[in-house]
């Protein structure tokens, strides 16, 4: 090919500016990245949906690691009932004996309209008699089908009972109330199995006040 011919425009090379390449690929990437990149208020909304579900799983750990109970004192004893079970707390008053019942049934009373049976769980339990016993609070226990009284010498309070510290049971809790047991604690807190209780056929069920 004699040099002063003219190489045909197609042959040419275009040379490739890598400078401004670099510069619209970073564009690009950039504007992706703010794309993908989620708002401020949606921002707020995952650490929100985040943040509660932390809450939630530090809820149920602490349910799972401690019992709510409400303690209450009989004969020298200081007994727990499951707070979940317990509709209200209240001074006796009324109770009116039932004749041809066991012993352990002392009576029924009338709360706002609704006959309840009343328990001596003492007597229930075959605890020997001893000490010396008011039996004049009214701890009124409830669930689906069962709603009834049983009687404390006196309120202790409402608690949170570590499970761990829970023991299944001690050589001295025998009978018919180990029976009930859910467990006992370091500090001789006798914890009542109230669902074990509630379902008892032996358990008068109350019946509604006509008018």
């Amino acid at each position: 090919m004699k040099s002063n011919e003219k190489i045909p425009r197609k042959l040419k090379k275009t040379a490739i500016d890598w400078r401004e390449m670099h510069s619209r690929l970073k564009t690009v990437d950039n504007a992706i990245q703010h794309i993908l990149k989620p708002g401020l208020e949606e921002t707020k909304r995952i650490l929100k949906a985040r943040s509660e579900a932390l809450a939630q799983e530090s809820t149920n750990a602490k349910i799972a690691e401690y019992l709510e109970v409400v303690e209450f004192l009989l004969a020298k004893e200081t007994y727990a009932i499951e707070s979940r079970y317990v509709r209200e707390v209240s001074p006796l008053e009324n109770l009116t004996p039932l004749p041809c019942t066991p012993a352990f049934v002392l009576g029924i009373v009338n709360v706002r309209g609704e006959i309840f049976s009343v328990i001596d769980i003492k007597k229930f339990f075959d605890l020997p008699e001893k000490g010396i016993t008011d039996l004049n609070k009214l701890i009124v226990l409830n669930s689906e089908n069962m709603r009834f009284g049983i009687l404390a010498d006196a309120i202790v309070g409402v608690r949170h009972i570590q499970v761990a510290e829970i023991q299944s049971s001690l050589p001295t809790l025998t009978g018919i109330r180990e029976k009930y047991l859910k467990g006992v604690t370091a500090g001789r807190t006798i914890i009542l199995d109230t669902e074990k209780l509630i379902a008892c056929e032996k358990i008068i069920v109350q019946e509604q006040v006509d008018g």
